[in-house]
């Protein structure tokens, strides 16, 4: 293992250097403060997010079921959801993915009144999300809707910070499997011999989501390291950007 390009902080004889941790963090960016650069990553508290929107643009279109699943070493300790009045009209397109009609969220809170639960949920946490560019502009958007009113901690929770990146399994199922044609997360979860109950729906993605995420895990290409994780991943995301940009030209 290399010191420069995994960012943990042990040689390859395994042995643990905690005085150049702090150097390596510098290397790394988008970790967690929180959270050691060369901590197990599966040994610390991951928030793994989902959101149901009224489409598929955070300018414009809104939350309308945000859904957290908290887990430690493969055992989900919380499971947090909630139905949210987006405060417009849920187009009939978006209804046929996720099923949640104006009616269902007619009588649910406003973001603004459930926000400071969410960011509660986040705080101290790794955050995490399937194809977690999506889920992570919309909720950045929807809390720089709300400004200062948003939350009353002093500080932000590792969720809600720009420069701090979630982990995604998505980015891993893609370079794990793929062989295969389909890396949606119901897909991708079958192969795995997961269950996703209710598809496209909040809290049920997101458990899934997170098991998906364990499962992968166990593979010896992915760093146990946290901060080698994240700085993988980021590689594999730019490198299949990539592939995606040459294949829409061909």
């Amino acid at each position: 293992m290399k010191v420069g390009t995994e960012g943990c902080g042990c040689f390859p004889t395994g042995r643990h250097y905690p005085g150049i941790a702090h150097l390596l963090r510098t290397v790394v960016r988008g970790l967690v403060d929180e959270v050691l650069a060369d901590a197990p990553w599966n040994d610390v508290e991951i928030a793994l997010l989902d959101v149901e929107t009224t489409g598929r643009d955070a300018g414009i279109d809104r939350v309308i079921e945000l859904g957290i699943v908290v887990g430690r070493g493969g055992v989900v300790v919380e499971r947090k959801n909630w139905l949210i009045n987006p405060g417009i009209p849920i187009p009939a397109g978006s209804t046929e993915v996720h099923g949640i009609k104006d009616e269902d969220v007619k009588d649910a809170p406003a973001f603004g009144a459930v926000a400071q639960d969410i960011a509660d949920a986040l705080k101290g946490r790794v955050p995490a999300a399937y194809n977690a560019n999506f889920d992570k502009t919309f909720v950045l958007s929807e809390f720089a809707r709300l400004g200062a009113a948003g939350i009353t901690s002093e500080r932000l929770p590792p969720g809600l910070r720009r420069d701090v990146e979630w982990i995604d399994p998505l980015v891993w199922a893609r370079e794990l499997q793929s062989d295969e044609r389909s890396r949606a997360l119901g897909d991708v979860a079958a192969r795995l011999g997961i269950e996703l109950e209710t598809a496209h729906r909040a809290s049920s993605d997101a458990e899934a989501a997170l098991k998906v995420l364990w499962a992968l895990g166990v593979d010896p290409r992915v760093p146990r390291a946290y901060g080698a994780l994240v700085q993988e991943q980021r590689r594999l995301a730019f490198a299949q950007a990539d592939e995606r940009r040459m294949w829409r030209k061909s």
